[in-house]
């Protein structure tokens, strides 16, 4: 199977649904060195569905061939289509595919591609046996893409009541005081989605480490929760200090 001709073919089909004028802003917008076409993320998403269904790539040597021909080329729209791939196939990938992975996760540099790759990337850690010391190395890497990598990975197991609160715990306690924004939004964006099934353990976390979050952590966390509990929290990280609940 000849991938790059089948990367060509899907790509040709991703330009002629952008425009210039989006291509420009988006650019602008994510700050990218990437090529954009300007096509909206939904747009991508049904023209990669409509392409599986029209090609053959079921098997694992194709879903992994295929991301990494349109990985290759530096443009925006071919590599958010290699993670929509990921994500439809991500059922055929196993741990010999984690590298990939891990290497695509390190080229993104930015939020708009590693979000979405780094939450499949955690899917796929949850159906395998010994995620933790993967999870361990990327909390720990210099950077911080990386660390925000290892706690969106635990992102929708929590959101759907599974996931390892424990070891998203100790990344998030390890992180808590970054600097960096999109660290401090990553823990925030995690314990608010967390929040939707079990909110005792969004309050239970937060309650004791007010005292050390970010504005941008503690307005997270507080969007699901009962106004009272939120305005609770909230006078607490002000005046801040811990609070019982």
């Amino acid at each position: 199977m000849d991938y790059g001709k089948l990367a060509e073919n899907l790509s040709r089909r991703l330009q002629d649904l952008g425009t210039p004028e989006r291509a420009v802003g988006e650019k602008a917008y994510l700050k990218s060195d990437l090529q954009h076409f300007g096509v909206t993320v939904p747009v991508i998403r049904g023209t990669v569905k409509h392409f599986l269904v029209d090609t053959p790539i079921e098997k694992r040597a194709a879903v992994t061939g295929l991301v990494r021909a349109l990985w290759q080329e530096p443009i925006h729209e071919r590599r958010v289509a290699a993670i929509e791939i990921i994500t439809f196939r991500r059922d055929v990938l196993r741990r010999p595919d984690l590298p990939l992975l891990e290497r695509l996760l390190r080229e993104c540099r930015g939020w708009a591609l590693l979000d979405n790759l780094a939450t499949q990337a955690g899917l796929l850690l949850e159906s395998l046996s010994g995620a933790t010391p993967v999870l361990d190395r990327w909390a720990t890497d210099e950077d911080f893409w990386m660390r925000r990598a290892a706690l969106l990975a635990d992102l929708l197991p929590l959101r759907e009541g599974r996931g390892d609160f424990a070891r998203f715990s100790r990344y998030a306690d390890m992180m808590l005081e970054e600097k960096e924004f999109f660290i401090r939004k990553a823990i925030g964006w995690v314990l608010r989605d967390l929040s939707r099934q079990r909110p005792e353990l969004t309050i239970g976390w937060s309650a004791p480490r007010l005292h050390r979050m970010s504005g941008v952590t503690i307005r997270e966390v507080v969007r699901r929760l009962e106004p009272d509990i939120a305005g609770r929290l909230m006078t607490g990280y002000k005046a801040r200090e811990s609070v019982l609940l």
